[in-house]
């Protein structure tokens, strides 16, 4: 991981990281807690590694088996082939994964400047303090998909991005980029370009509203 000049985009990467561990009173959280929380996030990040290096590793086997059997039973071919295809990308995935992992000892150091954590505990507070108010304007721009039908990590960014622009006084743009850059460390390719198109379509309406008001 590049060390960051800004620290409140290693405060977004903590408090998304620490978020969904958040189990006492949000607006009594301390450096402590804050310690917990981290520990608890790396600890999940290296089950989730080990579980998509094992569905990769499973993947890769049938895939190899159904191609196998397609030398004599040509029916088995494609779906041989999207086997292996599911496969690469289960272990791309778990590549990106790992090379989080890597770099987590410097994201930690990182996040023992005093402003990364009171910026990420000031996140997390508003966003559990305010989570009606910010999946409402998720959910109200949501076409076709509900927000508990999308994966975690994604959810978790989407609510970190609008209660910055809601609450935090953070400009729309910059919200919104950071988001997307935490998605590409954090979902795929899927995942960062529809987050991408969530947040500015809630960034359409704001301005809708603003106009309106």
């Amino acid at each position: 991981m590049p060390v960051r000049k800004q620290p409140r985009s290693i405060s977004r990467e903590l408090a998304l990281l620490s978020i969904a561990q958040v189990s006492t009173n949000p607006s009594k959280l301390e450096e402590e807690d804050l310690n917990s929380l981290v520990l608890a996030a790396v600890r999940t990040l290296i089950v989730e590694v080990q579980d998509i290096l094992e569905n990769a590793s499973a993947e890769i086997k049938r895939g190899d088996e159904r191609l196998l059997e397609s030398e004599t039973r040509s029916s088995n071919l494609n779906s041989a082939k999207a086997m292996v295809s599911d496969a690469m990308e289960l272990t791309k995935t778990a590549i990106n994964r790992l090379g989080i992992a890597v770099e987590l000892p410097e994201f930690i150091q990182l996040t023992s400047q005093t402003d990364v954590r009171e910026y990420a505990i000031e996140i997390i507070s508003t966003v559990c303090q305010h989570r009606q108010q910010i999946e409402t304007q998720i959910e109200t721009v949501l076409v076709a998909w509900q927000l508990n039908r999308l994966p975690k990590i994604d959810r978790d960014i989407l609510r970190i991005a609008v209660a910055e622009m809601l609450f935090l006084d953070v400009p729309v743009k910059v919200a919104i980029n950071e988001a997307v850059e935490l998605a590409k460390r954090y979902s795929d390719e899927e995942g960062y370009r529809f987050i991408n198109g969530v947040l500015r379509r809630v960034s359409d309406r704001l301005k809708q509203e603003a106009i309106q008001n």
